[in-house]
Protein backbone atom coordinates (compact mmCIF):
# COMPACT_ATOMS: atom_id res chain seq x y z
CA UNK A 1 0.00 0.00 0.00
CA UNK A 2 2.98 2.47 1.01
CA UNK A 3 3.76 2.77 -2.84
CA UNK A 4 0.21 4.09 -3.75
CA UNK A 5 0.15 6.46 -1.23
CA UNK A 6 3.62 8.21 -3.19
CA UNK A 7 2.96 11.57 -5.22
CA UNK A 8 4.94 10.01 -7.99
CA UNK A 9 2.67 7.06 -8.23
CA UNK A 10 -0.39 9.07 -7.75
CA UNK A 11 0.35 11.56 -10.34
CA UNK A 12 1.78 8.68 -12.94
CA UNK A 13 -1.67 6.66 -11.72
CA UNK A 14 -3.79 9.84 -12.71
CA UNK A 15 -2.71 10.29 -16.19
CA UNK A 16 -2.31 6.81 -17.24
CA UNK A 17 -5.75 6.65 -16.25
CA UNK A 18 -6.70 10.13 -18.09
CA UNK A 19 -4.51 9.42 -21.56
CA UNK A 20 -6.19 5.49 -21.40
CA UNK A 21 -9.14 7.05 -21.30
CA UNK A 22 -9.14 9.65 -24.22
CA UNK A 23 -7.47 6.76 -26.27
CA UNK A 24 -10.09 3.83 -26.05
CA UNK A 25 -12.81 6.58 -26.20
CA UNK A 26 -11.33 7.23 -30.18
CA UNK A 27 -11.11 3.56 -30.89
CA UNK A 28 -13.81 0.76 -31.94
CA UNK A 29 -14.88 0.38 -28.04
CA UNK A 30 -15.58 4.14 -27.73
CA UNK A 31 -18.68 4.13 -28.02
CA UNK A 32 -19.27 1.26 -25.94
CA UNK A 33 -17.49 2.73 -22.74
CA UNK A 34 -19.88 6.22 -23.54
CA UNK A 35 -22.70 3.82 -23.69
CA UNK A 36 -21.79 2.25 -20.18
CA UNK A 37 -20.93 5.69 -18.67
CA UNK A 38 -24.26 6.65 -19.77
CA UNK A 39 -26.05 3.86 -17.88
CA UNK A 40 -28.17 4.73 -14.59
CA UNK A 41 -28.13 2.84 -12.25
CA UNK A 42 -30.53 2.78 -9.27
CA UNK A 43 -29.73 2.44 -4.93
CA UNK A 44 -32.70 3.10 -3.44
CA UNK A 45 -34.52 6.70 -4.06
CA UNK A 46 -31.16 7.97 -6.05
CA UNK A 47 -30.74 6.87 -9.67
CA UNK A 48 -27.88 8.25 -11.24
CA UNK A 49 -25.53 7.60 -14.45
CA UNK A 50 -22.23 5.30 -13.79
CA UNK A 51 -20.54 8.46 -14.78
CA UNK A 52 -22.07 10.59 -11.81
CA UNK A 53 -21.62 7.88 -9.25
CA UNK A 54 -17.94 8.42 -9.58
CA UNK A 55 -18.13 12.34 -10.06
CA UNK A 56 -20.65 12.59 -7.45
CA UNK A 57 -20.52 9.42 -5.39
CA UNK A 58 -16.56 8.23 -4.99
CA UNK A 59 -15.01 11.37 -5.78
CA UNK A 60 -16.95 12.64 -1.91
CA UNK A 61 -14.34 10.06 -0.65
CA UNK A 62 -11.03 12.11 -1.96
CA UNK A 63 -13.11 15.64 -1.24
CA UNK A 64 -13.13 13.98 2.60
CA UNK A 65 -9.68 13.70 2.49
CA UNK A 66 -8.87 17.11 1.30
CA UNK A 67 -10.57 18.40 4.14
CA UNK A 68 -9.27 16.83 6.46
CA UNK A 69 -5.39 17.63 5.30
CA UNK A 70 -6.87 21.07 5.40
CA UNK A 71 -8.27 21.15 8.86
CA UNK A 72 -4.78 20.13 10.19
CA UNK A 73 -3.25 22.87 7.94
CA UNK A 74 -5.44 25.63 9.54
CA UNK A 75 -5.32 24.12 13.25
CA UNK A 76 -1.91 22.78 13.47
CA UNK A 77 0.30 23.27 9.88
CA UNK A 78 1.25 25.71 7.83
CA UNK A 79 -1.83 27.70 7.98
CA UNK A 80 -2.70 27.95 11.48
CA UNK A 81 -2.13 31.59 12.12
CA UNK A 82 -2.70 34.58 9.80
CA UNK A 83 1.21 35.17 9.56
CA UNK A 84 1.70 31.90 8.00
CA UNK A 85 -1.05 31.80 5.81
CA UNK A 86 -0.82 35.41 3.81
CA UNK A 87 1.62 35.06 2.22
CA UNK A 88 0.24 31.45 0.01
CA UNK A 89 -3.05 32.93 0.57
CA UNK A 90 -2.37 35.99 -2.06
CA UNK A 91 -0.23 33.44 -3.79
CA UNK A 92 -4.04 31.55 -4.31
CA UNK A 93 -5.99 34.60 -4.86
CA UNK A 94 -3.72 35.52 -7.45
CA UNK A 95 -3.20 32.41 -8.82
CA UNK A 96 -7.23 32.21 -9.37
CA UNK A 97 -8.35 35.48 -10.47
CA UNK A 98 -5.30 35.68 -13.65
CA UNK A 99 -6.92 32.38 -15.01
CA UNK A 100 -10.37 33.59 -14.42
CA UNK A 101 -9.60 36.92 -16.62
CA UNK A 102 -8.00 35.41 -19.31
CA UNK A 103 -10.66 33.13 -19.75
CA UNK A 104 -13.24 35.68 -19.54
CA UNK A 105 -11.35 37.40 -22.24
CA UNK A 106 -11.56 34.86 -24.40
CA UNK A 107 -15.21 34.06 -24.07
CA UNK A 108 -17.07 36.96 -22.92
CA UNK A 109 -20.01 37.35 -25.44
CA UNK A 110 -19.71 34.09 -26.86
CA UNK A 111 -22.61 31.34 -26.46
CA UNK A 112 -24.00 28.01 -27.63
CA UNK A 113 -26.89 26.42 -28.37
CA UNK A 114 -26.95 25.36 -24.56
CA UNK A 115 -25.77 28.75 -22.98
CA UNK A 116 -23.27 31.51 -22.34
CA UNK A 117 -19.51 30.30 -22.54
CA UNK A 118 -19.26 32.50 -20.05
CA UNK A 119 -20.03 29.78 -17.54
CA UNK A 120 -17.15 27.99 -17.46
CA UNK A 121 -14.83 30.68 -15.61
CA UNK A 122 -14.46 28.11 -12.60
CA UNK A 123 -12.51 25.46 -14.86
CA UNK A 124 -8.85 26.45 -14.80
CA UNK A 125 -8.67 28.28 -11.59
CA UNK A 126 -8.10 24.28 -9.65
CA UNK A 127 -4.71 23.30 -9.08
CA UNK A 128 -4.23 19.49 -8.68
CA UNK A 129 -2.48 18.57 -5.42
CA UNK A 130 -1.37 15.01 -6.16
CA UNK A 131 -0.28 15.82 -9.82
CA UNK A 132 1.81 19.61 -8.80
CA UNK A 133 3.38 17.43 -5.37
CA UNK A 134 4.18 14.10 -7.63
CA UNK A 135 5.81 16.03 -10.65
CA UNK A 136 8.03 18.21 -7.47
CA UNK A 137 9.03 14.80 -5.79
CA UNK A 138 10.16 13.37 -9.15
CA UNK A 139 12.32 16.43 -10.46
CA UNK A 140 12.92 18.08 -7.36
CA UNK A 141 15.73 16.55 -5.74
CA UNK A 142 17.70 18.97 -3.86
CA UNK A 143 15.26 21.76 -3.39
CA UNK A 144 14.78 22.83 0.26
CA UNK A 145 11.30 22.11 2.02
CA UNK A 146 10.18 25.34 2.27
CA UNK A 147 9.13 25.33 -1.28
CA UNK A 148 6.82 22.08 -1.41
CA UNK A 149 5.57 23.71 2.58
CA UNK A 150 4.63 26.49 0.19
CA UNK A 151 3.05 24.60 -2.69
CA UNK A 152 1.12 22.38 -0.17
CA UNK A 153 -0.47 25.15 1.48
CA UNK A 154 -1.14 27.51 -1.78
CA UNK A 155 -2.86 24.12 -3.05
CA UNK A 156 -5.03 23.48 -0.19
CA UNK A 157 -6.32 27.15 -0.23
CA UNK A 158 -6.61 26.39 -4.22
CA UNK A 159 -8.97 23.90 -3.17
CA UNK A 160 -10.98 25.65 -0.65
CA UNK A 161 -11.73 28.17 -3.05
CA UNK A 162 -12.56 25.11 -5.58
CA UNK A 163 -14.84 24.11 -2.66
CA UNK A 164 -16.50 27.27 -2.13
CA UNK A 165 -16.77 27.66 -5.83
CA UNK A 166 -18.92 24.83 -6.17
CA UNK A 167 -21.09 25.29 -3.07
CA UNK A 168 -21.93 28.69 -4.46
CA UNK A 169 -22.07 28.71 -8.21
CA UNK A 170 -23.18 24.99 -8.90
CA UNK A 171 -25.85 24.86 -6.34
CA UNK A 172 -29.66 25.84 -7.96
CA UNK A 173 -32.95 25.86 -5.66
CA UNK A 174 -31.77 24.28 -2.82
CA UNK A 175 -34.43 22.06 -0.99
CA UNK A 176 -33.69 23.94 2.47
CA UNK A 177 -35.24 20.71 4.61
CA UNK A 178 -32.93 18.47 3.09
CA UNK A 179 -30.18 20.83 3.48
CA UNK A 180 -31.10 21.29 7.14
CA UNK A 181 -31.02 18.27 7.98
CA UNK A 182 -27.38 17.46 6.56
CA UNK A 183 -26.40 20.10 9.22
CA UNK A 184 -27.84 17.78 11.74
CA UNK A 185 -26.34 14.66 10.48
CA UNK A 186 -23.31 16.30 9.92
CA UNK A 187 -22.78 17.83 13.28
CA UNK A 188 -24.06 14.32 15.10
CA UNK A 189 -21.11 12.59 12.77
CA UNK A 190 -18.82 15.61 14.36
CA UNK A 191 -19.72 14.43 17.81
CA UNK A 192 -19.38 10.82 17.62
CA UNK A 193 -15.99 11.32 16.23
CA UNK A 194 -14.92 12.62 19.45
CA UNK A 195 -15.77 9.57 21.27
CA UNK A 196 -14.02 6.92 19.03
CA UNK A 197 -12.28 5.13 21.69
CA UNK A 198 -12.11 1.96 23.85
CA UNK A 199 -14.80 -0.99 23.41
CA UNK A 200 -17.35 1.40 21.35
CA UNK A 201 -14.66 2.25 18.43
CA UNK A 202 -16.31 -0.35 16.43
CA UNK A 203 -20.31 0.55 17.20
CA UNK A 204 -19.72 4.24 16.99
CA UNK A 205 -17.57 3.69 13.63
CA UNK A 206 -20.31 1.63 12.30
CA UNK A 207 -22.91 4.46 13.13
CA UNK A 208 -20.55 7.37 11.49
CA UNK A 209 -20.28 5.13 7.99
CA UNK A 210 -24.36 5.10 8.13
CA UNK A 211 -24.34 8.94 9.24
CA UNK A 212 -21.99 10.07 6.41
CA UNK A 213 -24.36 7.86 3.66
CA UNK A 214 -26.84 9.68 5.02
CA UNK A 215 -25.58 13.09 4.95
CA UNK A 216 -24.30 12.50 1.23
CA UNK A 217 -28.13 11.60 0.35
CA UNK A 218 -29.30 14.66 2.25
CA UNK A 219 -26.52 17.38 0.27
CA UNK A 220 -27.44 15.42 -2.46
CA UNK A 221 -31.19 15.80 -2.42
CA UNK A 222 -30.91 18.85 -1.76
CA UNK A 223 -29.57 20.13 -4.69
CA UNK A 224 -25.93 21.18 -3.53
CA UNK A 225 -23.16 19.15 -5.32
CA UNK A 226 -22.82 16.10 -3.39
CA UNK A 227 -19.14 16.20 -3.14
CA UNK A 228 -19.59 18.95 -0.70
CA UNK A 229 -21.19 16.37 1.66
CA UNK A 230 -17.26 14.94 2.18
CA UNK A 231 -16.16 18.45 2.30
CA UNK A 232 -18.31 18.81 5.55
CA UNK A 233 -17.66 15.72 7.03
CA UNK A 234 -13.99 16.11 7.21
CA UNK A 235 -13.59 19.34 8.49
CA UNK A 236 -16.18 18.68 11.46
CA UNK A 237 -14.31 15.22 12.57
CA UNK A 238 -12.02 15.27 15.36
CA UNK A 239 -7.78 15.32 14.26
CA UNK A 240 -6.44 12.40 15.35
CA UNK A 241 -9.28 9.91 13.95
CA UNK A 242 -9.63 11.72 11.18
CA UNK A 243 -6.31 11.74 10.09
CA UNK A 244 -6.24 7.76 10.81
CA UNK A 245 -9.01 7.33 8.23
CA UNK A 246 -7.65 9.81 5.89
CA UNK A 247 -4.97 7.53 5.83
CA UNK A 248 -6.50 4.74 5.17
CA UNK A 249 -9.15 5.81 2.58
CA UNK A 250 -5.90 7.07 0.91
CA UNK A 251 -4.22 4.26 -1.01
CA UNK A 252 -8.37 3.75 -2.34
CA UNK A 253 -8.20 7.27 -3.45
CA UNK A 254 -4.69 7.33 -5.23
CA UNK A 255 -5.32 3.84 -6.34
CA UNK A 256 -9.18 4.00 -7.57
CA UNK A 257 -11.35 6.94 -7.44
CA UNK A 258 -9.19 8.98 -8.89
CA UNK A 259 -7.77 6.80 -11.95
CA UNK A 260 -11.42 5.78 -12.24
CA UNK A 261 -12.72 9.63 -12.42
CA UNK A 262 -9.95 10.75 -14.65
CA UNK A 263 -10.46 7.79 -17.14
CA UNK A 264 -14.65 8.52 -17.65
CA UNK A 265 -13.69 12.18 -17.54
CA UNK A 266 -11.31 11.77 -20.27
CA UNK A 267 -13.67 9.35 -22.18
CA UNK A 268 -13.96 12.09 -25.10
CA UNK A 269 -14.10 11.47 -28.61
CA UNK A 270 -11.71 14.25 -30.47
CA UNK A 271 -13.86 16.25 -32.69
CA UNK A 272 -12.51 16.31 -36.08
CA UNK A 273 -12.53 19.97 -36.92
CA UNK A 274 -9.95 22.47 -37.63
CA UNK A 275 -8.54 24.49 -34.81
CA UNK A 276 -10.35 27.44 -35.87
CA UNK A 277 -13.59 25.31 -35.40
CA UNK A 278 -12.73 24.85 -31.63
CA UNK A 279 -14.95 27.15 -29.47
CA UNK A 280 -13.21 30.09 -27.60
CA UNK A 281 -14.15 28.42 -24.07
CA UNK A 282 -11.25 25.32 -25.28
CA UNK A 283 -9.17 28.35 -26.36
CA UNK A 284 -9.94 29.98 -23.16
CA UNK A 285 -8.75 27.11 -20.87
CA UNK A 286 -6.33 25.81 -22.30
CA UNK A 287 -4.63 29.50 -22.54
CA UNK A 288 -5.61 30.01 -18.53
CA UNK A 289 -4.13 27.11 -17.22
CA UNK A 290 -0.76 27.54 -17.67
CA UNK A 291 -0.29 30.82 -18.56
CA UNK A 292 -3.08 32.37 -15.61
CA UNK A 293 -1.76 30.20 -13.13
CA UNK A 294 1.90 31.42 -13.93
CA UNK A 295 0.80 35.23 -14.19
CA UNK A 296 -1.29 35.08 -10.96
CA UNK A 297 0.68 32.49 -8.91
CA UNK A 298 4.05 34.54 -9.34
CA UNK A 299 2.47 38.16 -9.28
CA UNK A 300 0.54 37.19 -6.04
CA UNK A 301 3.16 35.69 -4.76
CA UNK A 302 5.48 38.40 -5.24
CA UNK A 303 2.64 40.79 -3.60
CA UNK A 304 2.49 38.20 -0.52
CA UNK A 305 5.88 38.47 0.26
CA UNK A 306 5.64 42.11 0.54
CA UNK A 307 3.61 41.32 4.07
CA UNK A 308 6.93 39.42 5.55
CA UNK A 309 9.69 41.29 7.39
CA UNK A 310 12.17 42.41 5.15
CA UNK A 311 14.71 39.98 6.40
CA UNK A 312 12.20 36.83 5.33
CA UNK A 313 11.40 38.45 2.04
CA UNK A 314 13.77 36.52 -0.07
CA UNK A 315 12.90 32.93 1.75
CA UNK A 316 11.02 32.07 -1.88
CA UNK A 317 12.76 33.53 -4.53
CA UNK A 318 11.30 34.95 -8.07
CA UNK A 319 12.79 31.43 -9.03
CA UNK A 320 10.85 30.07 -6.68
CA UNK A 321 7.72 31.56 -7.91
CA UNK A 322 8.10 31.18 -11.18
CA UNK A 323 8.65 27.45 -10.71
CA UNK A 324 5.22 26.88 -8.26
CA UNK A 325 3.38 29.36 -10.72
CA UNK A 326 4.01 26.34 -13.44
CA UNK A 327 3.17 23.75 -11.18
CA UNK A 328 -0.01 25.21 -10.34
CA UNK A 329 -0.96 25.38 -13.71
CA UNK A 330 -1.66 21.62 -13.39
CA UNK A 331 -5.19 21.26 -13.10
CA UNK A 332 -6.67 18.32 -13.90
CA UNK A 333 -8.96 16.64 -11.33
CA UNK A 334 -10.75 19.80 -9.61
CA UNK A 335 -10.62 21.23 -13.47
CA UNK A 336 -12.16 18.12 -14.72
CA UNK A 337 -14.92 18.14 -12.41
CA UNK A 338 -15.33 21.51 -12.98
CA UNK A 339 -15.87 21.27 -16.73
CA UNK A 340 -18.10 18.71 -15.82
CA UNK A 341 -20.49 20.72 -14.24
CA UNK A 342 -20.02 24.19 -15.86
CA UNK A 343 -21.00 22.54 -19.18
CA UNK A 344 -23.38 20.11 -18.12
CA UNK A 345 -26.23 20.37 -20.88
CA UNK A 346 -23.91 21.17 -23.65
CA UNK A 347 -22.08 17.90 -24.99
CA UNK A 348 -19.94 19.09 -27.58
CA UNK A 349 -18.21 22.17 -25.39
CA UNK A 350 -18.03 20.04 -22.48
CA UNK A 351 -15.81 17.40 -24.58
CA UNK A 352 -13.81 20.19 -25.64
CA UNK A 353 -13.40 21.58 -22.34
CA UNK A 354 -11.75 17.97 -20.92
CA UNK A 355 -9.70 17.77 -23.99
CA UNK A 356 -8.61 21.54 -22.99
CA UNK A 357 -7.90 20.65 -19.70
CA UNK A 358 -6.09 18.02 -20.22
CA UNK A 359 -3.91 19.96 -22.76
CA UNK A 360 -3.39 22.53 -21.00
CA UNK A 361 -2.44 20.52 -17.88
CA UNK A 362 -0.19 18.52 -19.89
CA UNK A 363 1.37 21.87 -20.63
CA UNK A 364 2.12 22.90 -17.29
CA UNK A 365 3.32 19.04 -16.38
CA UNK A 366 6.05 19.80 -19.18
CA UNK A 367 7.20 23.56 -18.30
CA UNK A 368 7.02 22.19 -14.67
CA UNK A 369 9.66 19.58 -15.24
CA UNK A 370 12.32 21.52 -16.65
CA UNK A 371 11.74 24.36 -14.67
CA UNK A 372 11.26 22.41 -11.38
CA UNK A 373 14.49 20.41 -12.53
CA UNK A 374 16.52 23.76 -13.57
CA UNK A 375 15.98 25.29 -10.02
CA UNK A 376 16.64 22.04 -8.42
CA UNK A 377 20.18 21.80 -10.68
CA UNK A 378 20.96 25.80 -9.53
CA UNK A 379 20.26 24.68 -5.50
CA UNK A 380 22.40 21.69 -5.74
CA UNK A 381 25.06 23.36 -7.25
CA UNK A 382 24.73 25.99 -4.89
CA UNK A 383 24.66 24.12 -1.61
CA UNK A 384 27.01 21.03 -2.59
CA UNK A 385 26.32 19.62 1.04
CA UNK A 386 23.04 17.28 1.66
CA UNK A 387 20.54 19.99 1.94
CA UNK A 388 16.91 19.80 4.05
CA UNK A 389 14.98 18.39 0.42
CA UNK A 390 11.30 18.02 -0.13
CA UNK A 391 11.13 14.28 0.65
CA UNK A 392 11.34 11.96 -1.80
CA UNK A 393 8.25 9.51 -2.50
CA UNK A 394 7.92 6.09 -1.26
Amino acid sequence: MSIIRSERTAAGLLLGAAALGLLLANTVLGQSLLDLQHTYLSLGSVKLSVGHWISDGLLAIFFFIVAVELKHELVAGELNSFKKAIHPAIAAVGGVIVPVLIYLAFTVGASTEGGSLVEGWPIPTATDIAFALGVLAVFGRGLPNRLRVFLLALAVLDDLIAILIIAVFFTTDPNLISLGLAVVTVAAFGILSRLLKGRMRWPIGVLMVLLACLTWWLVWDSGVHATIAGVALGLVMARQPGGRVAHALEPWSNGVILPLFAFSAALVVIPAVAPSELSPAFWGILVALPVGKLIGITLGGWLGSLTRPKAERGRIPLAGLLTIGTLGGIGFTVSLLMNELAFAGIDTVRSEGTLAVLLGSAVSIVAAGFAVSALARRYRRQHPHPHPAAPAAS
